[in-house]
Order: structure tokens, then C-alpha cells, then sequence
């Protein structure tokens, strides 16, 4: 498209179709059946593809020691899990706390202490990578001196 032919578009004098050449004919009809939208097949849904892949996280906010099942059920998954209790009592806290330890210990499991009441149960098969500035190498990119 022209300069004088954007400047027209942009002032609404002419029709600015030139993006029309950017759309799918699939796209470009939409449902007529009045359905709902539904995902075009040939687009993965994150979770599926996470899913597939094996890279998922659950996180679970428990209210009480009910709630240690949704844990459970995902840790014995395989799903590494981050556990925020800090909504629960202390009393509860601790029971869930314990939980995790047996769970974890049983699957030969891994349990880390992100912040004050939270923390990350991981599987057997899941490594852990450091985020401390000393584990880094000193030549790197931002180290300028």
C-alpha cells in the first residue's frame, strides 16, 4: 500500500482492506452452527502440551487437612507440587506439613522450604536447580568489571 493510500485509510477516505490478505479462509467465517468458539485443531492447549511433555506444576492453597488429598493425588502423580499454607492455622499447617513429609518420604521424594509456609514437594526423577548468584559462573555475560 502507498503512502498517499495509508494516509487516505487513516483519514477514512478509502477502505483499508490491505490486512484482509493476512486472514485465513478458515478464520475469516466463524461458526455459523451457533456454537460456542472452539479452538482451532491445529493450536495445542498449553496444559495438553505440559501435559504430554511431563512439565507440569500444581499448586495447592489448602483451607484445612482435607484438602491433603489434592496434594496427594498430584505428588503421586508425578507433579511437583508447591503447597502454600499460609491461609491455614498452624495446628492445621503442621498436620499437612507432616503428610507431605510421609508422602514424600515414601515416594522417595524431595521437600523444600520456598518461603515461611510454603514449600515444593518434588518427585523422585526431578532435579532441583539452585537460583544463588554463588552457583553461577563469574565470567559471564552481565559480570563487567
Amino acid at each position: 500500500m502507498g503512502s498517499v493510500r495509508k494516509a487516505s485509510a487513516w483519514l477514512g477516505l478509502v477502505d483499508d482492506n490491505d490486512d484482509e490478505r493476512y486472514y485465513d479462509d478458515d478464520y475469516s467465517e466463524g461458526t455459523e452452527s451457533g456454537d460456542a468458539w472452539v479452538t482451532d485443531p491445529r493450536v495445542k492447549v498449553a496444559t495438553d502440551t505440559a501435559e504430554d511433555k511431563g512439565r507440569r506444576i500444581g499448586t495447592v492453597t489448602p483451607d484445612s487437612f482435607r484438602d491433603a488429598r489434592a496434594i496427594g493425588e498430584l505428588f503421586r502423580d508425578g507433579v511437583p507440587v508447591i503447597m502454600n499454607l499460609t491461609a491455614m492455622e498452624a495446628a492445621d499447617a503442621k498436620r499437612v506439613v507432616d503428610f507431605a513429609a510421609g508422602l514424600v518420604f515414601g515416594l522417595r521424594g524431595s521437600i523444600d522450604r520456598v518461603s515461611n509456609r510454603v514449600f515444593l514437594l518434588s518427585p523422585a526423577d526431578t532435579e532441583i536447580v539452585s537460583g544463588d548468584p554463588a552457583a553461577h559462573r563469574s565470567d559471564g555475560f552481565f559480570n563487567q568489571s
